[in-house]
């Protein structure tokens, strides 16, 4: 046969590889025709000079990728239909010339693409002192070169026990020290056994959610309300039902008319986003009441309440708490930065399993640097020293964005906390349509109507000064007048 003038028995490569090499080339230039049959094993290890188990070995691998088959009592034969010709099947379609495919999405999944029309996060494409981008803390102001050491400090003291699988619940110095936190500034009432990590805000919604929510279950969101939240209950196949906010915050007595048995309410009591306003001691009560009394579940997502500019920030509705009816979210990505993506809740003492089981299954646990890093910046005073400053950066932002505004053809709201305020726009104003048009003047504002389920009286334009220094402001406002006309 040909193959035995080719072989090579001084050479690296095994005499099965070059016998199997021979044979492939053989059968893909037609030599060995689709059909032909080959030599048994033994004639062609007599014929080759080699044992017969080198000669299975080259055979096994060709009939392993398809260009052989055996047929039991006749022999091995080249294969009618080649691999190469599964692989090229005349000219390569292009992607869209292809028909589309119909895709059978989970229930969950056609809510949420039916939620909202924009994107819940601001798009990364813009710079983060975008004009006016809500919801975006000052990253001009962060302490980089202190994050920054003890980055690489706790990077360079890494041990083995660091690189392996962590406490679900999270690492326990950042749990101490956000424990100790909320005690102090948020008036929460827990231990560290009931604090539990997560990433950001976002991942402590959606883990709330699968341990508390069963498909179908009723839950009262405030109207309007947070994208982020809307996504995280639809996503555990919640159904929401839109309770109104007013002066005093969300509507007690409304979610009651409307859903009595909810399992659930979901609200921003310190300040309510996206209108500003905060829940008060009446409500608060009357709130924990129906809780009680319904078996159901308090969602207090605390997102900014540290940034109140007329006196101390309000305590929680936790601290108010006497049924363990209140789950509490706090995050860093607004008094922080965002990538950081990092998280807690504080749960009730006899939920701490519940919700630890559920991370095990989810994602096991977070990454342990940056949470070592967390914990030291909090625990040595770094973290309440930053929200100072920013306090008192944001309410001179606040101030020279009002200032700046006070001509714009909008009713301006801005609430003495938080990170943004609110334009009011005209009645029969498309505030959709604005925001279009001030983003063709590269300026980001909010539609509130994006954030609302019912309609709204009128539109209005969430605006936010946190991230934005002085020049950047006034400018801005020149270029959201042309928006307006």
């Amino acid at each position: 046969m040909f193959i035995k003038s080719n072989l090579q028995r001084d050479v690296p490569s095994p005499l099965y590889q070059q016998i199997y090499e021979h044979l492939r080339v053989a059968i893909l230039a037609g030599q060995l025709k689709t059909g032909a049959r080959l030599p048994s094993t033994r004639a062609l290890a007599d014929e080759l000079g080699v044992s017969r188990n080198t000669i299975l070995t080259a055979y096994d691998q060709l009939a392993a990728e398809g260009y052989l088959e055996r047929i039991e009592g006749q022999g091995t034969f080249v294969t009618q239909r080649l691999p190469e010709a599964y692989l090229s099947v005349g000219r390569p379609v292009r992607r869209d010339e292809r028909p589309p495919r119909t895709h059978q999405l989970s229930t969950h999944a056609g809510a949420l693409l039916a939620s909202a029309s924009m994107p819940i996060s601001p798009r990364p494409s813009r710079p983060a002192n975008y004009a006016f981008r809500a919801g975006m803390p000052a990253l001009d102001a962060f302490p980089y070169e202190l994050w920054a050491r003890l980055i690489s400090r706790h990077a360079h003291a890494l041990y083995p026990g660091a690189l392996s699988y962590q406490d679900p619940g999270g690492y326990r110095p950042l749990r101490e020290a956000i424990a100790d936190y909320a005690i102090v500034a948020r008036q929460v009432h827990c231990t560290p056994e009931q604090v539990i990590i997560t990433s950001g805000s976002q991942g402590a919604l959606h883990l709330a959610a699968r341990v508390l929510l069963n498909p179908g279950d009723a839950v009262w969101i405030e109207d309007p309300g947070y994208l982020g939240a809307r996504s995280a209950l639809l996503a555990s196949g919640a159904r929401l039902v839109p309770v109104p906010v007013d002066a005093s915050g969300l509507d007690v007595a409304a979610g009651i008319a409307r859903a009595p048995d909810a399992r659930m309410a979901y609200l921003t009591p310190s300040h309510q986003f996206p209108l500003g306003m905060t829940l008060s001691l009446e409500r608060r009560l009357a709130l924990l009441d129906w809780a009680k009394a319904a078996s159901a579940y308090l969602l207090e997502d605390d997102y900014d309440g540290e940034y109140r500019f007329d006196g101390r920030p309000l305590a929680s509705l936790q601290g108010l708490d006497d049924a363990d009816s209140v789950i509490y979210v706090g995050t860093f990505s607004k008094v922080l930065f965002p990538s950081l993506r990092l998280g807690y809740l504080i749960v009730p003492t006899t939920l701490i399993d519940a919700f630890e089981a559920m991370r095990r299954a989810i994602d096991v646990n977070l990454p342990h640097l940056e949470q070592a890093v967390l914990a030291e910046f909090i625990a040595k005073g770094h973290f309440t020293r930053h929200i100072r400053r920013m306090r008192t950066l944001y309410a001179e932002r606040r101030a020279l964005l009002l200032h700046a505004a006070r001509d714009l053809p909008l009713e301006l709201v801005a609430p003495h906390t938080g990170m943004h305020l609110i334009g009011w726009l005209p009645p029969g104003i498309d505030d959709r349509e604005v925001a279009q048009r001030a983003a063709e003047q590269h300026v980001d504002v909010l539609p509130l109507s994006l954030l609302a389920i019912e309609p709204l009286p009128r539109g209005g334009l969430g605006l936010g000064y946190a991230a934005v220094a002085q020049a950047e402001i006034e400018a801005g406002v020149k270029r959201l007048a042309l928006a307006l006309g």
